[in-house]
């Protein structure tokens, strides 16, 4: 668990959006994985398969944590160069690994953990994701950049003025919004992962668990009564679903979804007793392995719905329907539910980070959940997970003093 929660803090310390988070995470993983696959005597590896097997006299635990930590370290590394300084190079110190070795002889564990990442990296780093700025139709050296030419049907919606309908050109797309971010710089976040359908996946096939209906369009019940069900949760929030909204939210700085269930999984092998022995260290492996593999897939399968379905998020969705019409909801920070003008209507959320920057529909929080919680029921046997958190009265990031009232248990 050292190194997933390395991982972690690269995540925070990273800008990277929530299905590169899924995907740095998955990859860092496997790197893992088929370093301890060369020292086990039947598991087999994503890229070498058994042929870096080592003999059954080299299969001790300093061998297997040695290359286990090299490959986590080159996948870092990789992944995010930014904390290797403030997080990477002192986990291999406390370690006692030099992190400059750079042997790749598969003779020895460091060979082993530096070969089995090496051949993970190379493969990733075509792998559609762009990681690397060099993809033809990108920003030339930005990673991730989108290559594929997505341009946004609707004008960017400005949330520190009145709502102008204008901007909506097409009620059922997504609209970029412009708003002050909480370095107090202004932005208009592009679709974060716009190129995601094109990026390989592990277990499946791109496409093949595309929605064949989408979601609700307007002009249908069904979109109507969705805005209205929306509404009629912003009016009754309670100081339970603002700290369970909260909970979840995963904004800028934190682990991310994908990161969020990282932190679940460890909880689940601290509470399961996984340890430090053998025993403990091909658990992680394999519960690590299996559960980022899992939610990058699910984050592959997410965002080619978004992309093929490039459906409207509720902020523009409620301020178009119900623009002109006074409606009762959440009034934003310190005000409480009152009524308001629907184009001023606003979700839980600080202003300084409105709305996630990408298509609504499918929903990544959900999909992600999905994944995570099923690898966690397979892997334990079990649905139940008994860990809580506890809210401090007024800890609130939203509305900090007030909310919540008092301190609120989550389970």
């Amino acid at each position: 668990m050292t190194w997933n929660e390395a991982f972690l803090q690269g995540v925070r310390d990273s800008k990277l959006g929530p299905p590169m988070v899924a995907r740095a995470l998955a990859m860092a993983h496997t790197c893992i994985y088929d370093a301890w696959a060369a020292y086990d005597h039947k598991a087999v590896g994503t890229r070498f398969g058994g042929a870096l097997r080592r003999p059954p006299p080299e299969r001790t635990l300093p061998n297997r944590s040695r290359a286990v930590s090299f490959a986590a370290y080159r996948a870092a590394v990789d992944l995010f160069p930014a904390s290797i300084p403030t997080v990477f190079d002192p986990v291999m110190r406390s370690l006692g690994y030099d992190s400059a070795d750079l042997s790749r002889d598969p003779s020895n564990p460091t060979g082993i953990g530096n070969v089995a990442a090496a051949a993970v990296l190379d493969a990733r780093h075509q792998d559609g994701a762009n990681q690397l700025g060099d993809a033809p139709g990108g920003a030339a050296g930005v990673p991730y950049s989108d290559y594929t030419g997505y341009v946004p049907i609707n004008e960017p919606m400005d949330i520190r003025a009145p709502f102008d309908p204008a901007t909506v050109r097409d009620i059922n797309a997504w609209q970029p919004l412009r708003y002050v971010d909480g370095s107090g710089n202004l932005v208009t976040p592009p679709f974060v992962g716009a190129q995601w359908q094109k990026v390989t996946t592990f277990a499946g096939s791109q496409g093949t668990l595309r929605s064949s209906t989408g979601p609700a369009r307007y002009g249908s019940a069904e979109f109507l009564d969705q805005a209205r069900d929306l509404l009629d949760l912003s009016a009754s929030l309670a100081d339970e679903q603002m700290v369970i909204a909260e909970y979840w939210a995963d904004g800028p700085r934190s682990e991310l979804p994908p990161g969020h269930w990282n932190l679940f999984a460890q909880y689940v092998a601290r509470r399961d007793h996984h340890g430090n022995q053998s025993h403990g260290l091909e658990r992680d492996v394999k519960l690590f392995f299996a559960l980022t593999n899992a939610i990058a897939d699910a984050g592959c399968c997410a965002w080619d719905n978004k992309r093929a379905f490039n459906s409207v998020r509720p902020i523009t969705a409620i301020r178009m329907i119900f623009r002109g019409q006074l409606v009762r909801a959440w009034g934003g920070p310190y005000q409480g539910t009152k009524l308001i003008d629907g184009a001023a209507w606003f979700p839980y959320q600080p202003t300084s980070f409105p709305t996630p920057p990408f298509p609504e529909y499918s929903s990544g929080h959900s999909t992600f959940s999905a994944a995570g919680a099923e690898i966690l029921k397979l892997f334990t046997g079990s649905d139940r997970f008994e860990g809580t958190t506890t809210f401090r009265a007024g800890s609130s990031r939203v509305e900090p003093g007030l909310v919540p009232s008092r301190d609120i248990t989550l389970s």
